[in-house]
């Protein structure tokens, strides 16, 4: 083996022991990744986590006027905003959940719940700020992240759109 090629080995053998990284005594290795194992289909995801909690934003969002008169939705108590908080982060989660494995259906599925993500994140800073106006521009933004994917992808009563 010449000097050049001896050279050359004995870089890639240093350079490959550098590579790792080591582990310090008493430290924990990372796992594997876990496998995910869906329980719910995704109709199941949206009718018992993504619909509840979209309605508890809507439901605290705006103004209802009647004859009677104007009615504030808006939470009026530290328990209302937390609990609004809360159904936000489960808006913003479900757009995760609908992208696990076995339920992306493509780049426009993943667009669609990349946008629930974004909008419940808006509703959970809104919630935070105890901002009603804001409150209400991110339920907006959910329902078009919902509007847009269900135009997409849900099944309509004549069956000739959508994939589910």
């Amino acid at each position: 083996m010449s000097r050049s090629t001896r050279v050359i080995v004995i870089l890639c053998a240093f350079l490959l022991a550098c590579r790792s990284d080591p582990v310090a005594p008493g430290a924990q290795v990372p796992e594997a990744e876990p496998a995910y194992r869906s329980v719910a289909s995704v109709k199941e995801v949206m009718l018992s986590i993504l619909d509840p909690a979209a309605d508890a934003i809507w439901d605290s969002a705006g103004f209802i006027i009647t004859e009677e008169g104007e009615t504030d939705l808006s939470p009026t108590s530290e328990e209302g905003w937390t609990a609004v908080r809360s159904n936000a982060v489960v808006v913003a989660e479900s757009g995760n959940l609908l992208m696990m494995p076995g339920r992306a259906l493509g780049p426009d599925w993943v667009a669609f719940s990349e946008a629930l993500i974004t909008s419940g994140r808006q509703a959970i800073e809104a919630a935070e700020a105890r901002d009603a106006s804001a409150l209400f521009d991110a339920g907006g933004e959910v329902y078009q992240a919902c509007r847009a994917c269900h135009d997409r992808f849900m099944v309509q009563v004549s069956g000739t759109n959508g994939a589910r």
